[in-house]
């Protein structure tokens, strides 16, 4: 049975050291939704622009390609293993851009999942493309599928439609990239925002759902979960980022911090202006069985 590398007081937030496909057959306990932020084996000596800033792509060893055969062999393994740690009735997003997502979606349908969705998330505020003899990058990708094609997954489809104006949401999302703000307690090479995490959370789960993300890195997921009265778990095989998900959940031990972060997504995105939508509770309002660790 796994240890707890962190877990917090209330029990909402939990984090695991380790390779994640050793760590979920280590124990039995099945999730409402899965969000996965995988390598996108884009790290290859390119170059992008950070804060006005020519940087390099590169996020380290884990983010490289080993060619595509290779690439594809690793996300059929973790995507399997997820699955089995899934509920019939649940559903998995997982985000990429065109150096993963085609092997993501090859992978997901030689399992048996159903695709509901292929999200393009058009960021308001790109990196410009500095060899200007392309298109400028400005999207990514987030699948999403459910464990079962005949077993019927749970959608708020009014909600979306609330913050989407009255209308249905389209599966163009225009949010912006990471904020400064949500940068408090460090940085994270591929930190995702808020405002992404918490639409997809507030789509496809109830209150007290439990959330799983296998490459957990800062804990966006986490995070969004635990500000929406969902609990989590995330997995990942960096201490500085283990380290760095941990204080960004002590953050909101703060009521004011806590509150501060809801305004923000509020102006961001719309999130959570409809009182009657019922997308937050407290803790002690939490249902079903906790982890088995």
């Amino acid at each position: 049975m796994p240890i707890a590398y962190y877990k917090s007081e209330n029990r909402d937030f939990t984090l695991l050291k380790g390779d994640c496909i050793e760590l979920l057959n280590s124990f039995d306990f099945k999730f409402d939704m899965i969000f996965a932020d995988p390598p996108y084996h884009l790290s290859n000596g390119g170059i992008s622009v950070q804060n006005g800033k020519m940087v390099s792509v590169n996020k380290g060893d884990w983010d490289k390609s080993n060619g595509y055969e290779e690439d594809y062999l690793f996300d059929k393994s973790w995507i399997a293993t997820c699955r089995n740690k899934l509920k019939s009735n649940g559903t998995i997003w997982i985000s990429g851009t065109y150096h993963n997502i085609f092997s993501v979606a090859r992978c997901l349908t030689e399992l048996g999942f159903k695709i509901l969705n292929c999200i393009t998330w058009e960021k308001t505020n790109p990196p410009p493309n500095l060899s200007c003899k392309y298109f400028t990058y400005a999207a990514e990708y987030i699948l999403w599928a459910r464990k079962e094609p005949k077993v019927p997954h749970y959608f708020n489809y009014e909600l979306m439609k609330k913050i989407n104006g009255g209308t249905q949401m389209r599966d163009v999302w225009r949010l912006p990239a990471i904020a400064r703000w949500e940068k408090s307690c460090g940085k994270h090479p591929t930190q995702k925002p808020l405002c992404v995490l918490s639409r997809i959370i507030q789509a496809s789960t109830l209150p007290g759902a439990w959330i799983l993300d296998p490459f957990t890195g800062s804990s966006t997921t986490g995070i969004a979960a635990n500000l929406l009265g969902r609990r989590f778990l995330g997995i990942d095989q960096n201490e500085e980022f283990l380290e760095l998900s941990k204080a960004r959940r002590n953050e909101l031990n703060s009521i004011n911090r806590r509150n501060e972060i809801l305004i923000k997504l509020e102006k961001q995105a719309n999130l959570f202006r409809n009182k009657d939508a019922n997308v937050f509770c407290e803790p002690e309002e939490y249902y079903g069985l906790d982890l088995p660790f």
